[in-house]
């Protein structure tokens, strides 16, 4: 039940259209993050008038709670949710991550070992194990359309040799991965239910050899596309451009690349730029507690007081609700009141922004102009941040 085509390149930016059981969806792409089965402040509905045609899921949060035994029972997360396009489940590598960055005592929740992990619930303190295999199998239950392998995500800061043992530990994962995949697919197939595809994980960090290297493994797998993990977590935009120049030559051209996490307006421009194709971030559903929203020029801090008597929209080449129906000056005295309706605007307004920015760059990919349409691109944006 899982095809894709590649439509048009222009140059290196490229156009797809994947076909899923719960439908297709068309490349580049911004996929709005469901981390609990909730896309933050908004509701199914919102989303399709937005047209995002496919969203994100979290493994460990759906593992936690509800739990795979209710996912079951509600015929797996898209009825569960009330989402019947594609969606997309990642792995726990970044939950890791997560737990070190925040926690002082991440040692105590946290054990990381050749097998797996070995982590206690952040809700209740309880011991859990997660492993290649049955990460696999979680993702399964969860019922996503596209999956993703088990990977350890290390620090931005980690040693050379740490980050190189990470890297093959990783890859081993992978391996198990892959074979648990198509074990559980073959058992999906004989109960004529729909199969899943899965995105192995290039890693680590910044080193240029380790991340080759990584490029080449993954590449050399049976897996229908190629992930980036990890490229705008911790390192500087120009590392991560730089990285993924490294990586553009190397990766398959025949294969989808999905850049894990991608912050900003201007790292999708550029991103599109070197080749990949999916993208997501909880950014945009985030920004509200700094009552801030994207635009075609820079951020806008929509609490300063200049916009006290603004009738001006966020963006006035934006065409989402937020922008047609609500003033600047309305918004800022929603954040001034502390009303939560600027939660609920500001953080449509910003997944809009994203998806319809990425949806314009694919026209632009399939006139053949898309360098044309980043130069348009950074000519209204804020130039004191292009670092390319």
């Amino acid at each position: 039940m899982f095809e894709f085509n590649l439509e048009k390149k222009s140059w290196r930016a490229r156009a797809w259209e994947f076909f899923t059981h719960h439908g297709s969806f068309k490349t580049p792409v911004f996929m709005p993050v469901g981390t609990k089965t909730t896309v933050k402040w908004l509701h199914t509905e919102e989303l399709d008038d937005m047209w995002a045609d496919i969203i994100l899921n979290n493994t460990y949060h759906l593992y936690l709670r509800p739990g795979t035994k209710v996912l079951e029972h509600f015929w797996w997360a898209h009825k569960f949710q009330n989402y019947h396009k594609p969606i997309l489940t990642d792995s726990w590598g970044f939950q890791v991550f997560s737990l070190w960055l925040g926690l002082k005592d991440w040692e105590s929740l946290v054990e990381i070992t050749e097998d797996g992990v070995h982590f206690r619930s952040i809700i209740d303190g309880s011991k859990h194990f997660f492993n290649a295999e049955n990460v696999m199998d979680i993702q399964n239950s969860i019922g996503a359309d596209i999956i993703m392998t088990f990977d350890e995500c290390a620090p931005g800061d980690s040693t050379e040799p740490y980050a190189r043992a990470a890297m093959e530990r990783t890859h081993r994962w992978a391996q198990r991965c892959v074979r648990r995949w198509k074990e559980n697919n073959k058992t999906r197939e004989k109960k004529w239910e729909y199969t899943q595809a899965l995105f192995p994980i290039v890693q680590w960090v910044t080193y240029k050899h380790l991340r080759e290297k990584s490029a080449r493994f993954i590449w050399n797998l049976d897996c229908p596309w190629i992930a980036i993990g990890w490229l705008a977590v911790w390192e500087s935009k120009k590392d991560m451009y730089d990285t993924l120049d490294i990586l553009e030559p190397i990766l398959p051209e025949h294969k989808p690349h999905y850049l894990m996490w991608v912050w900003t307006p201007e790292d999708l421009i550029e991103a599109i730029y070197r080749g990949v194709d999916m993208f997501d971030c909880v950014l945009p559903t985030r920004l509200w507690r700094h009552q801030t929203a994207f635009s075609s020029t820079w951020n806008i801090k929509v609490s300063n007081t200049k916009f006290e008597f603004s009738k001006e929209p966020i963006d006035k080449h934006c065409e989402c609700k937020t922008c047609k129906n609500y003033s600047l000056g309305y918004l800022r005295h929603l954040t001034v009141e502390w009303e939560a309706l600027w939660k609920q605007l500001l953080s449509y307004h910003n997944l809009h922004f994203l998806i319809h920015l990425a949806k314009k760059a694919r026209i632009a990919i399939l006139e053949d102009r898309y360098e044309q349409f980043r130069d348009d691109f950074w000519k209204h944006y804020d130039k004191k941040k292009r670092v390319s």
